[in-house]
């Protein structure tokens, strides 16, 4: 079955050493402009989450949120969750470490946008 959302192995590792600093996390990308287009990655509920928000899948564990609006720009494509070197501007729990969390995304295949219709 096709996923909405995937990762690197540099993400899920990033993911496992911040979890062993701050407990079970969670994601959302708002869509806003500049770093707000980012992954944002807080601690699980600290961000709250409501009917504007979908949530996209998991990743080791850890739910990710989209904004509703741009969950309609990017319906299409399959979001892959990074890691790239630089610090972002963002209340993200990777920000002080040097690194941020990057999405990549390519658009889904006939076949798997039929998947996603099931």
């Amino acid at each position: 079955m096709v996923e909405r959302i995937t990762a690197t192995d540099a993400a899920i590792d990033l993911i496992e050493k911040l979890r062993k600093q701050h407990g079970p996390l969670m994601f959302h990308q708002s869509g806003g402009c500049c770093d707000g287009s980012q992954p944002m990655c807080f601690p699980e509920g600290e961000f709250k989450t409501g009917a504007s928000d979908i949530c996209l899948g998991t990743i080791a564990g850890c739910p990710f949120y989209m904004s509703r609006d741009q969950f309609e720009y990017w319906k299409h494509t399959q979001l892959t969750l990074d890691v790239i070197n630089g610090r972002g501007s963002s209340f993200s729990l990777e920000i002080p470490l040097g690194v941020r969390f990057h999405i990549r995304s390519r658009v889904f295949t006939e076949e798997e946008i039929q998947q996603l219709a099931i």
